[in-house]
């Protein structure tokens, strides 16, 4: 089983299913390669008509025909999923489970213990490109399948393996629920922006585009993101009175106690799902 030749199943057409399927076509994969498997019509007409990839309401004719099986389900179904499914993966194809907080134990348990499977944590900018996923690959997993799953992963952005499935929690910390503590950042940098005058395109627009900036020269820079602060925080200027408000007012306490809460859910969640 290569990229080129394995046939890849969707279980689920949801936002994250449809990204990494437009990465893949995108990538080095065909359409003939993917089908994509949902209860309705909804998504799956758009993903045929964009991507020309095949479509089916049975997953279970799917799962037969496989060399990878993606869930793409929510997680409170994919228990119901996992019985449904079984009887159909006796050739022992690569399961990627993208399902937040269900732990190796139960997918090995619901789905077989003998199949290959690895859990993936993306997260939602893998929908324009500039996603990032922490893989953990179960100890059926070959060389070859763990590959499969990189390059399928790292079609819609970076990829980072884990040798200690606990680690997942982190990933979620800091990349899979990370956005969002961005995106509120940013909600509050445009609200002050129009406060003190701006318009609120303009405070969207220049709010946004900073953002994209700092981002973009954190990644391409040869230093890391503490030195690039301290070059643009100049002694007694603008910024270093912005900054200095923020230490005072424990933002370094704030993103770890969040952080904290958010890898402490993430283990609630696998005890209530798993």
């Amino acid at each position: 089983m290569n990229k080129q030749s394995a046939k890849i199943a969707f279980i689920g057409a949801g936002n994250m299913s449809s990204a990494v399927i437009g990465g893949m076509i995108k990538g080095r994969f065909t359409s003939d390669q993917i089908i994509a498997c949902a209860p309705s019509d909804k998504n799956l007409k758009a993903l045929r008509e964009e991507f020309s990839i095949h479509t089916d309401n049975d997953n279970c004719q799917a799962c037969s025909a496989a060399d990878v099986v993606v869930l793409g389900v929510k997680p409170q179904v994919l228990q119901q999923l996992a019985s449904e499914i079984k009887p159909h993966l006796q050739h022992k194809p690569l399961i990627i489970s993208l399902a937040a907080g269900i732990p190796m134990q139960s997918l090995n348990q619901w789905l077989g213990e003998d199949l290959a499977i690895v859990r993936s944590m993306p997260n939602t900018p893998s929908l324009v490109g500039v996603g990032a996923a922490g893989l953990y690959a179960n100890e059926n997993c070959s060389d070859e399948q763990k590959q499969l799953a990189d390059d399928i992963q790292a079609s819609v952005g970076i990829v980072k393996w884990l040798d200690d499935e606990a680690l997942i929690d982190s990933v979620i910390a800091v990349s899979g629920s990370g956005p969002a503590y961005f995106f509120l950042a940013m909600e509050a940098m445009i609200a002050e922006g129009i406060a003190q005058g701006l318009d609120a395109e303009s405070s969207a627009q220049l709010c946004i585009q900073t953002v994209l900036g700092a981002a973009t020269l954190a990644q391409q820079s040869d230093v890391d993101v503490a030195e690039l602060r301290r070059r643009v925080t100049s002694p007694g200027g603008t910024t270093a009175q912005a900054i200095a408000h923020f230490e005072d007012n424990g933002l370094r306490d704030l993103f770890a106690g969040a952080m904290q809460a958010c890898s402490d859910r993430a283990r609630e969640m696998a005890k209530e799902l798993g």
